[in-house]
């Protein structure tokens, strides 16, 4: 069974060389979590779910304690600067093949919108908490990658950093190449502990998209989720007797630093 699409909209809108900007599930969520933040300050709309028999063979539990089958999700908002899409899902396909054959077919809807360029989402995972996360950048197009460097902090030497960038954010840079589309992923440091949500990193994330794509976010509101989310974890670990280290560990190549999709 191939991917299926759920349309969500009557007509499906008509977008000038919109940008693809991925979130999806990885170390910290950063991705998940910086696409969240975006599709709900932006009030996106939804065009399509996507499912398939090759998603995790698992289903989530809602706020009503009912269960709910895992997603993949494409919305659009249009803006002044760029139009945008978003890819965001709860879960990522289940292996390699999945993998490349969901990325291709996300890259085939885009061409379809006359997507022109697209951005991948993800973290860097540290052996402690990073009390102000840098966000790093490499993809397959030097000129967008010193476009979203420049001004922003962001860092573009990545080379030795960390190991291959694994899942649907790495995939999508690759396929993208071949079809001679630029493509860049943004990588934020987090605590690479499976029980921590890069809250942080996906605030830094954000922040770098809206300046350079002039979204029109307002910060303050994400700061002020940041800071109420941050105190949940905090409280997690605690009661799990597992306060996390807060330190200025660094991103470097090695066995404790990684990063997938």
């Amino acid at each position: 069974m191939k991917w299926t699409l759920t349309s969500y909209v009557k007509k499906l809108p008509k977008l000038k060389s919109p940008v693809l900007i991925e979130g999806m599930p990885g170390i910290g969520n950063v991705g998940k979590v910086a696409m969240d933040f975006i599709i709900e300050e932006t009030k996106a709309e939804k065009i399509y779910d996507i499912f398939s028999y090759d998603l995790p063979h698992s289903v989530f539990i809602n706020e009503d304690n009912l269960i709910e089958l895992p997603t993949i999700s494409m919305y659009f908002k249009k803006s002044k600067k760029a139009d945008l899409l978003f890819l965001a899902g709860d879960v990522q396909p289940v292996n390699e093949r999945s993998c490349y054959e969901f990325s291709e077919e996300m890259l085939d809807i885009f061409m379809k919108f006359g997507g022109k360029e697209l951005i991948t989402l993800g973290g860097i995972g540290l052996p402690v908490v990073p009390k102000k996360p840098k966000v790093y950048c490499t993809g397959n197009s030097k000129e967008m990658i010193k476009r979203y460097c420049e001004g922003t902090g962001v860092e573009s030497r990545l080379y030795g950093i960390v190991g291959p960038i694994m899942g649907v954010s790495g995939v999508l840079l690759g396929l993208a190449k071949r079809r001679k589309m630029p493509a860049i992923s943004l990588l934020a440091e987090t605590y690479g502990h499976p029980m921590y949500l890069g809250i942080k990193g996906a605030r830094e994330i954000v922040d770098v998209l809206n300046k350079k794509l002039q979204m029109g976010l307002n910060i303050k509101n994400i700061d002020k989720e940041v800071k109420e989310i941050e105190e949940g974890i905090e409280k997690r670990f605690i009661a799990a007797g597992k306060a996390p280290q807060i330190g200025k560990g660094k991103a470097k190549a090695g066995p404790e630093t990684s990063y997938i999709g």
